[in-house]
């Protein structure tokens, strides 16, 4: 029992003697209205994926690789996608053909109209000098000075002629009926052009979509698939990191939380060069605790809560130095709280 007791002294110790070495290392000591915490570098992820599914025919970004915005990343297989546009391009062909042979269609119908039109012209004057034919035959019967048989041919003359009025004018509806049938094929083969076009502008998206292009300024961060694969729509390809907008994220407590403004001046430290000192400005304070005890009902353990405070370091900065960027790696965020602090000297040398 005494060993058992002396192990769990010393194990106490030891944790103690870690736990002081932690945080003399992590908190130095800071003039009044400063504040800091560890963290790493972040930065925005973006994954590259495929619009639609298809076969991978090239990934020309390596892991690792710096690309700028608009670098072609990944050209995906469009050997189907080009024989549908070509089909479509012959569809188009065939519908603007059918729009010229539907106007050729509305022209012939017109000039048919026309030609009904004086047929119908005719036909009444025909028809006009049959009655009056019938007329005088009618008047000079009455007298005998006409026969029987000439009243009775002007009268056949006048109903063959009336019979003549009546097909003009029905050929002449029918040839109305042509025109507004032929403008119809017309607005038809409009239509059937349009569609083709909208078809191949389609695949003409499609076509672009497949040439996968760096949207930001970044850094290659992994791929997740290889040249070959079929990935479905929406498949990832590959992950970049937006190197434009960088921070850290520290967590801060309670009494410390509450004085920092989205703003506040904020200066980094990494642990690869902590001769540099990188200004940073807060753009992001939780409003949540991220860490809470199960039960909150002293100061002292209000004091527990820690909040999460993100520190983004100014992008033309980064802009200069970008080939430099990596994101991962460890330092320390010291934060304004009061914007009459002083920073101490090991924080004055501030790249530019």
């Amino acid at each position: 029992m005494n060993m058992r007791l002396l192990l769990s002294v010393l194990s106490l110790i030891v944790v103690a003697a870690g736990y002081f070495t932690w945080s003399s290392a992590q908190a130095p000591d800071l003039p009044e209205g400063l504040a800091s915490g560890n963290g790493r570098i972040e930065a925005t992820e973006i994954d590259i994926a495929a619009l639609t599914g298809g076969r991978i025919a090239d990934i020309t970004a390596a892991e690792g690789d710096f690309v700028k915005t608009g670098d072609v990343l990944v050209q995906m297989d469009v050997v189907q996608l080009n024989a549908q546009k070509r089909q479509a391009e012959a569809q188009l062909r065939r519908a603007e053909i059918g729009v010229q042979t539907a106007q050729s269609l509305v022209a012939q119908a017109k000039a048919q109209e026309r030609a009904a039109v004086a047929a119908i012209d005719q036909a009444q004057a025909v028809a006009r000098a049959a009655a009056q034919r019938l007329a005088r035959s009618e008047r000079l019967v009455e007298s005998n000075t006409v026969s029987q048989q000439t009243l009775d041919d002007d009268l056949a003359s006048d109903r063959q002629a009336k019979a003549g009025l009546a097909s003009a004018e029905a050929s002449h509806a029918a040839a109305l009926a042509g025109v507004t049938s032929a403008q119809a094929q017309v607005v038809d083969a409009e239509a059937a052009v349009e569609a083709a076009k909208a078809s191949i502008d389609v695949i003409t998206a499609s076509i672009d979509d497949a040439t996968l292009k760096s949207p930001r300024d970044g850094r290659v961060q992994y791929l997740v698939a290889q040249e070959g694969e079929i990935v479905a729509s929406g498949g990832r390809i590959l992950n970049l990191v937006d190197l434009g907008d960088v921070y850290m994220t520290i967590f801060l407590p309670t009494s410390q939380v509450g004085r920092v403004q989205v703003g506040s001046e904020v200066r980094l430290v990494m642990d690869a060069a902590p001769d540099y000192v990188i200004p940073a400005t807060v753009s992001y304070v939780a409003d949540v605790a991220q860490f809470t005890p199960k039960t909150v009902e002293t100061a002292d353990e209000r004091e527990k809560l820690m909040f999460r405070v993100r520190a983004r370091i100014d992008p033309d900065l980064l802009a200069r130095y970008i080939e430099y960027v990596k994101t991962g790696l460890p330092g320390m965020a010291y934060v304004r709280l009061d914007p009459q602090a002083e920073w101490p000297a090991f924080l004055d040398n501030i790249v530019k």
